[in-house]
């Protein structure tokens, strides 16, 4: 697919509400495919198995049973939040704009850990030493939904077929292998 492309960062929470009111046409932002996200826009097919994980100082944690009362940050509107405040009511959610202000307080001490992607925390291990996992992974369908999604308006069906053809074009000659590979690795 052949497109010129103008990238953007917004909050997370203003994601679907600016792509409704065609702010832009397309929102790739590691976007769970849910139910109630689905009544608001169209997906494409899933381009990534997604789930989720905690991360906090090194060996502070390793379940949710031990983050009773902790303080966990989260970007707001994220399937994070809703899935921390119905299935851990006892963790402390804190809701920011974005991870990279949730990964500064977490380093300063002023919240326990933070609830993200799997694949973007592991990035953040990568620079932070200091930090380390804090549970199991997460893959609740429920609060995660079939994978992630490029997001676009319902009445762009023309973007949304050529977008499904682009990732169906990139499966089958080998390149979304070798970008998984680089950026997902397992």
């Amino acid at each position: 697919m052949q497109a010129d492309c103008t990238f953007t960062n917004h909050a997370f929470d203003s994601l679907i509400p600016s792509l409704k009111f065609k702010k832009y046409d397309a929102v790739i932002s590691g976007m769970d495919i849910t139910p109630e996200r689905s009544k608001q826009v169209t997906f494409t097919d899933p381009y990534y198995a997604n789930s989720a994980v905690v991360i906090a100082k090194k060996g502070a944690y390793t379940s949710f049973d031990q983050l009773k009362g902790k303080r966990i940050g989260m970007e707001n509107g994220t399937t994070h939040q809703k899935y921390l405040q119905d299935k851990h009511p006892e963790v402390k959610t804190v809701a920011y704009d974005s991870y990279q202000n949730a990964i500064i307080d977490l380093k300063n001490g002023r919240i326990d850990g933070v609830f993200g992607d799997t694949a973007v925390v592991n990035e953040w291990l990568k620079t932070n030493p200091q930090l380390g996992t804090a549970t199991e992974k997460v893959t609740d369908p429920q609060y995660f939904g079939t994978g992630l999604g490029i997001a676009v308006r319902p009445d762009n069906k023309a973007l949304l077929e050529k977008l499904n053809g682009a990732l169906k074009a990139i499966k089958a000659d080998g390149t979304y292998k070798k970008i998984s590979d680089r950026w997902f690795p397992q």
